[in-house]
């Protein structure tokens, strides 16, 4: 799957093409920023990734241009924060509307979900969980909010990662116990309810009050 980044800062450019590789997915950088519709047609990408700021039109000209051919997924990158930005991105075509600077991890789940939805065919390999602003990162054991980060021990790790994948629906303190020992780490009832506590004030410090909820007699679960 091909992903067009439309970026005039050269080292961005080549940092997120980098990383998009590292995904598996093949980078097409804008190199003539008049001719940026013309590469698009030509290239077919599966996702657009576009600035705001750029030389002779902006980003939400080329997005008003692309959206007349395709409806493509874009997702505007830009360091414009004000809320009015924002919505002129969405109100132009775009589908997501990431800040810089970003964590190259987020921008990956904001390309993988989105593609997702978009391509709900096609399997889209990942190596992070995405629910309501926080992203879990398969790979470290880290999970992510904003600008806040925050390392998760095996047990956390293994908890957030079951609750994330089923998010919305109830797990029970039983099938958390016997999938965290299948992990060959012995956890008793007691075990459970300090790494849940554990994993809690981690999840406050992300800014994510209440992020987990208890179902009394039932288990937990992230709604």
């Amino acid at each position: 799957m091909k992903i067009m980044i439309v970026e005039d800062e050269r080292t961005i450019a080549e940092l997120v093409g980098e990383t998009v590789q590292k995904w598996g997915f093949t980078p097409v950088l804008a190199q003539d920023f008049e001719q940026v519709l013309q590469t698009f047609v030509r290239e077919e990408p599966q996702l657009v990734l576009m600035d705001v700021n750029l030389p002779a039109f902006d980003g939400f000209y080329w997005c008003r241009q692309i959206r007349q051919l395709s409806q493509v997924p874009m997702i505007f990158v830009s360091s414009r924060t004000t809320p009015m930005d924002m919505i002129m991105a969405m109100n132009m075509g775009g589908d997501d509307y990431i800040q810089k600077p970003f964590y190259p991890d987020v921008l990956m789940a904001k390309i993988n979900a989105l593609l997702r939805r978009a391509y709900s065919y096609m399997e889209i390999s990942s190596d992070v969980l995405e629910h309501n602003g926080v992203v879990l990162n398969l790979r470290d054991g880290t999970a992510l909010c904003g600008e806040q980060k925050i390392e998760l021990t095996k047990n956390e790790f293994k908890i957030l990662g079951i609750l994330l994948r089923q998010h919305g629906t109830i797990v029970s303190r039983d099938k958390l116990m016997r999938s965290l020992w299948e992990d060959e780490s012995f956890v008793d009832d007691n075990t459970l309810t300090v790494n849940m506590t554990r994993l809690r004030k981690k999840m406050d410090e992300l800014g994510k009050l209440g992020f987990i909820e208890t179902r009394k007699g039932q288990g937990y679960i992230i709604p």
